[in-house]
């Protein structure tokens, strides 16, 4: 127990830290990991299995999330394969530069296990790309969507592999698991009964683990793939959404176990440093390939330096590859460790950049020539609002309620602004005039035709980072009219207030004052408010 309390500390520490110098909390649990493995603290018990569920949870939350279309789409599938080629084919030609200079750990490697450090460094992270998206809001964007798919078909690729070298093939019952498809018509039914709150949860966590994982560990494939197979099985339901909040703050929990100990994976000498070190030039690299693949494939310039920077960084996945190949004798187990620490190094220098990393993509924009609107991609084109009056960003329950609101009782001409495809089609079907895109886009008012007429703009998204940048992006682009924007926490009104919205309304005070209204109402003859006098009157 009290090296479990030491861990939870060191994680609190590091995520202070890093929180005090304006980097994720995720570096700081790294930081943690490392500390605590340089000061060869025992590992507490079931640390391991603590990470492994939080992964599967994740992975789990991000099927409920996926449109397994998505995957079959030639942006993420061409993507994927051509820069796991590419990134390999540079990754040797690096490393033997590396070689050359006079590099002891490069120069005792084989030819093969040369390439499985290159196979192995061009994975991006699904863990780290998934944190990012979130805490943009971005999950459901179309270059957050992209990114996810492009991690699934990686983390595929991953798994063939370590099945071929680990010699664990998938057992003969593994076809059993084609049940599950039909199969899902029971989980359905379950779910309707569980209800809402710990029970749901419940639930989500039972067939994450129970269910995914331990299922698919059974009969030999990767228990992380169970638990995103189940998930996306069970994203048509409509509590899918619910359900992926409710696990957020259990699945966090448990990924930091999962920071924390990519820092275990052995003491780490000076010269391992100083190759993991030299590692991190490959990163620009492949940005640049994401970039200029997605571009190739008629993403907007934007959109796709936007994939790019959030997918410029090693995977926790090449651990397990380079752990895997080190086990068959393909490489030294040195650089299980140089890996690990690679990684680490890159979510680093990866969350510094994706702070910036709307910003960063636009001012990158230059370095790929320009595309014609009818040549880009159908999702990526000019967005043509007519002659609205008010613009509505972001349509979940609140954004669609203002929509009717300000259509039905003002009489605006009333345009959304959403990027959940999904909800599209069903706010189409109630005769909402809405179209796909990124409010957090700094080009989205740019990419706008006859947006001159357009008074009043309201921010509904549903998190305050996104509200915030989209304000942000409104004034980059010279937008003059009036803003209103919602907000959940007394900070949040400030901060948005003090970045020039006009109007902003608290959710849960707005809630209550509207309630008693109601109240009032169903009186028959509501009484006046009363006034309200101060102490000197």
């Amino acid at each position: 127990m009290e090296t479990a309390a030491l861990y939870l500390a060191a994680a609190v520490a590091g995520g202070l830290v890093a929180k005090l110098v304006r980097l994720p909390p995720l570096v700081g649990f790294l930081g943690a990991g490392f500390a605590l493995g340089a000061l060869d603290v025992p590992e507490p018990a079931n640390l391991d299995t603590i990470a492994e569920l939080g992964v599967a949870l994740l992975l789990f939350a991000i099927g409920l999330k996926l449109d397994a279309r998505i995957l079959l789409r030639r942006e993420v599938w061409f993507t994927t394969v051509a820069h796991l080629a590419v990134s390999v084919a540079l990754a040797l030609g690096f490393l033997g530069v590396m070689a050359v200079a006079g590099s002891a750990f490069v120069a005792q490697e084989s030819m093969a296990g040369l390439a499985l450090v290159g196979f192995a460094l061009a994975f991006s992270s699904t863990v780290f790309v998934v944190k990012v998206l979130e805490d943009r809001s971005d999950t459901r964007s179309l270059y957050g969507r992209i990114a996810v798919g492009i991690l699934v078909v990686q983390d595929l690729a991953a798994i063939v592999f370590m099945s071929l070298v680990g010699g664990r093939a998938p057992s003969p019952w593994a076809l059993l698991l084609l049940l599950l498809v039909p199969g899902s018509w029971l989980l359905f039914r379950l779910w309707d009964l569980v209800g809402h709150g710990e029970m749901q949860a419940l639930f989500g966590v039972l067939a994450a683990i129970g269910l995914g994982y331990a299922a698919f560990e059974a009969v030999g494939i990767q228990g992380d793939v169970g638990a995103l197979v189940v998930g996306a099985l069970l994203a048509r339901h409509p509590q899918a959404g619910e359900l992926s909040r409710s696990l957020t703050t259990f699945k966090d929990l448990m990924l930091v176990a999962f920071f924390l100990q990519i820092g275990l994976h052995g003491a780490a000498t000076l010269g391992m440093l100083g190759t993991a070190l030299l590692l991190l030039v490959l990163l620009p690299f492949q940005v640049a390939v994401y970039a200029g693949l997605l571009w190739f494939m008629r993403l907007r310039r934007r959109t796709a330096f936007l994939a790019g920077l959030v997918l410029g960084n090693f995977s926790e996945f090449g651990i397990i590859v380079a752990s895997v190949g080190a086990d068959g004798g393909l490489l030294s187990d040195d650089w299980v460790v140089i890996i690990a620490i690679a990684v680490a190094l890159s979510f680093g220098l990866s969350a510094l950049v994706n702070r910036r990393g709307v910003e960063l993509a636009t001012r990158l924009v230059p370095l790929l020539p320009h595309q014609g609107n009818a040549r880009l991609h159908p999702e990526d084109r000019l967005v043509d609002i007519g002659e609205a009056d008010a613009v509505v960003l972001g349509l979940g329950r609140v954004g669609a309620a203002t929509y009717e609101r300000l259509r039905d009782e003002y009489g605006l001409r009333v345009v959304g602004v959403e990027h959940d495809e999904a909800r599209i089609g069903d706010l189409a079907a109630r005769g909402f005039e809405v179209f796909r895109a990124d409010a957090t886009d700094l080009q989205f008012w740019n990419r706008v035709e006859r947006a001159g007429s357009v008074r009043v703009a309201v921010l509904a998204m549903p998190f305050h980072n996104a509200n915030l940048i989209a304000l942000a992006r409104l004034h980059a682009a010279g937008f003059t009219g009036r803003v209103a924007a919602i907000a959940r926490y007394d900070d949040d009104v400030a901060e948005l207030r003090r970045h020039g919205a006009q109007a902003v309304f608290h959710l849960y005070g707005s809630a209550g004052a509207a309630l008693a209204d109601h109240a009032v109402e169903e009186l028959g003859d509501p009484p006046a408010p009363e006034r309200q006098t101060t102490p000197d009157e």
